[in-house]
């Protein structure tokens, strides 16, 4: 069983052909709105491919928080640790223009409620999980309260650094799996997001930090994967078409929990949960992009043919 701390929160785009100025009303805008949260999203994700998932999160007690639940349920996740409280639930609204350049107003609502008290209820859960799963949209204390209790109860951890932030240095021992981008790895590190460095240069210097397995990812080039006895790329899956990246690396960080939590070597889980992004990206928004395990059976078989080829 999984056990995933981590965020919910509901997308709200509006597309326009430009974006208003102050006091300016434009009104050739098209809405849409969607699931969200990069821990949702994970547990959606490792939900779909069979494992069993456990949530701890937050969200409000309003229509979204709502949605939220019916979303869980109907894919079969444990919601019985969900917090529901009286802020609302965490909302992005995002504006795009004609150019596909957007602007992103977050406002973190019933996740900045979510305490290591609430840690403390779901422990009986994860001490009894093969693998925590763990991602930062939620307050650092949460985050490193969950880790903690998982490493002291011998249950092996998994922290998706994103968005990224320093991590304090009584934490990186309770890390057994790190999955940074390459721009999230700078920001751990306290580099800029864009400086100058080698992917095996950021690889060297996390593992200064961390003791666990380093998975940085790298878009379509695939990952680099350090197991503290040996490092090797994982070459990318061709994707069926680039169609919206959104969402792209919480499919992975699912997929990989998934097949870790399954037993699955390292190497084989790292292929599989990059064919899980790949195929992700094929598929407009983030919920409907989430293989099930017989279309990502079905992805990997065809890449695997194509490549024979």
């Amino acid at each position: 069983m999984i056990t995933l701390v981590g965020s919910y929160g509901v997308g709200l785009t509006m597309r326009s052909a430009r974006i208003p100025v102050a006091g300016e009303t434009i009104s050739d805008g098209s809405f849409s709105s969607s699931h969200g949260g990069k821990g949702s999203n994970q547990a959606v994700a490792a939900a779909r491919l069979g494992s069993s998932v456990a949530i701890l999160t937050a969200v409000g007690r309003d229509e979204f928080g709502d949605s939220a639940l019916e979303l869980w349920r109907a894919e079969g996740i444990d919601v019985d640790a969900v917090v529901r409280t009286g802020s609302p639930t965490m909302v992005g609204v995002i504006l795009v223009d004609g150019d596909g350049e957007n602007r992103i107003v977050i406002a973190p609502g019933a996740l900045d409620d979510l305490t290591p008290a609430h840690v403390a209820s779901f422990e009986p859960a994860i001490a009894a999980s093969d693998l925590l799963v763990v991602s930062l949209e939620i307050p650092l204390e949460v985050a490193a309260a969950a880790l903690e209790t998982a490493h002291r109860h011998g249950v092996r951890t998994l922290l998706n650094p994103a968005p990224a932030r320093r991590i304090p240095a009584e934490v990186w021992p309770w890390i057994d799996v790190l999955t940074p981008n390459a721009s999230e790895a700078r920001t751990m590190l306290g580099l800029a997001p864009d400086a100058l460095a080698a992917d095996h240069e950021l690889v060297d210097r996390l593992r200064d930090v961390c003791e666990g397995v380093i998975v940085m990812t790298l878009g379509s080039a695939g990952a680099l994967v350090d197991d503290g006895e040996r490092r090797y790329r994982v070459d990318p899956v061709p994707p069926r078409a680039v169609v919206d990246t959104t969402g792209a690396g919480d499919t992975f960080t699912g997929a990989l929990a998934h097949a870790l939590d399954q037993g699955t070597d390292l190497p084989a889980a790292v292929r599989l949960a990059a064919a899980a992004g790949a195929y992700a990206v094929g598929t407009a928004e983030v919920i409907p992009s989430i293989p099930h395990t017989e279309e990502l059976d079905a992805f990997m078989n065809a890449s695997v043919q194509a490549g024979a080829r």
